[in-house]
């Protein structure tokens, strides 16, 4: 993921970041309330994470050595809000997002690095290395986390008022979001998941080879028996004329 500052222009996800599709699974975390490198969800199936808690590596067995927790130092959430009477005024926007963080999610400001926007398109980036965070901070894979939950009305704030975003008074409804993690170090995953698309592709572009060649056979000899059968009928209204 590149670093523009905030504008309209989106950016596209770096080919290193992670996307949570593995769903809930019960972490192992340390003294400190910090996931360990290691998860295996209490089976003897086991992977690596980063600091997310995300797995960035493929899932092996007990053997399985993860050396270090991998820290996550860029986060880009993508939400699409829903249908307005017009477009948001992306300064205003960016106001308020960055005030939400802070407010809500106690984030420091200067951890939202960009807002951008393209109607319905709303992207925040969030950016912290961990030389930049201090004592005290609020990390910014916290504050993807609630703002996640809360977004999906899944707060988990209790006794508190459920999100409710509004820009200038009007209310920004978000109906997708998509989250984005990006490590320090990439991920460690195998060709395996390039190996599965690969296969479909091949398998598709041989059946579609396979079925243009059986067109074309089929057609040559429709083709050619048509020729044929009119050479044999000229042969034999030659063979019919009268002999001079």
């Amino acid at each position: 993921m590149s670093a523009p500052k905030s504008g309209r222009a989106l950016v596209r996800p770096s080919e290193h970041a992670l996307v949570d599709n593995d769903g809930l699974y019960d972490p192992d975390c340390d003294h400190e309330g910090r996931f360990k490198a290691r998860q295996c969800n209490q089976t003897s199936v086991c992977w690596c994470v980063n600091s997310v808690g995300v797995r960035r590596t493929e899932k092996g067995d007990q053997s399985l050595r993860c050396d270090e927790l991998v820290r996550t130092h860029h986060i880009l959430i993508d939400l699409r809000h829903r249908p307005a009477a017009h477009p948001f005024n992306h300064s205003d926007l960016d106001a308020e997002l960055r005030r939400l963080f802070h407010e809500r999610y106690l984030l420091h400001p200067r951890f939202v690095s960009a807002v951008h926007y393209e109607q319905p398109i709303i992207q925040i980036e969030l950016r912290q290395n961990a030389s930049q965070k201090a004592p005290g901070d609020v990390d910014i894979a916290d504050a993807a986390y609630y703002f996640e939950r809360d977004v999906k009305g899944e707060s988990l704030f209790s006794g508190r008022n459920s999100l409710d975003m509004r820009v200038r008074g009007e209310s920004l409804q978000v109906e997708r979001t998509l989250i984005y993690y990006l490590d320090e170090k990439p991920p460690q995953f195998s060709m395996k998941r390039l190996t599965a698309g690969l296969i479909a592709v091949i398998v598709v572009v041989v059946v579609a080879l396979v079925a243009g060649v059986a067109v074309l056979v089929i057609t040559n000899r429709r083709r050619s028996g048509k020729y044929r059968k009119v050479e044999v009928k000229e042969l034999g209204e030659l063979r019919k004329e009268p002999s001079l």
